[in-house]
């Protein structure tokens, strides 16, 4: 199930966001960004924040939010994280679909993701798969820790 994320949700989702920025694989986050500073982040400086729930687990969240202000506002971005324990199972699938009717709801009209690290496969093909297209790259833009500089895709979707 995919609802809004309230507290409670981020709080038990904490340990897995808390984990995807210390690995430093796939978010260009500080690695030792607060617990608070994150909810902020993820919750309260976003348009709207999701979880998806099974059995009382929360396997993955995502936020919306405008891209940009005032003119670029009709473009939405958002992030998504899943539990290392659901990869595999169509989470991200699921929350990306999900993601995208919730754009169309609130009035935007496409979609950008500004900074997915091309080393994540795995995201960089789901996305491909889901209608986005690589519409730029940004030499050397992450600091992978066990690949060294790499590049970073700007993906994009029109959604209406």
């Amino acid at each position: 199930m995919i609802r809004e994320m309230n507290r409670g949700d981020f709080d038990a989702f904490w340990p897995t966001f808390e984990s995807i920025i210390q690995s430093q694989e796939t978010y260009a986050l500080r690695p030792d960004m607060t617990q608070e500073e994150a909810y902020a982040l993820w919750v309260t400086s976003t348009s709207k924040s999701f979880v998806y729930e099974d059995e009382g687990e929360i396997l993955g969240t995502y936020y919306i939010k405008p891209n940009a202000m005032g003119p670029s506002d009709h473009i939405s971005n958002c992030g998504y994280m899943v539990s290392e324990n659901a990869r595999g199972r169509g989470v991200a699938r699921e929350l990306c679909e999900h993601s995208l009717r919730v754009a169309v709801a609130l009035g935007f009209e496409a979609m950008q993701f500004n900074s997915v690290v091309s080393t994540n496969a795995i995201a960089v093909l789901l996305w491909e798969k889901l209608g986005f297209t690589i519409i730029g790259t940004i030499p050397k833009a992450y600091r992978h820790p066990t690949l060294g500089y790499v590049d970073c895709f700007v993906m994009h979707k029109l959604l209406v």
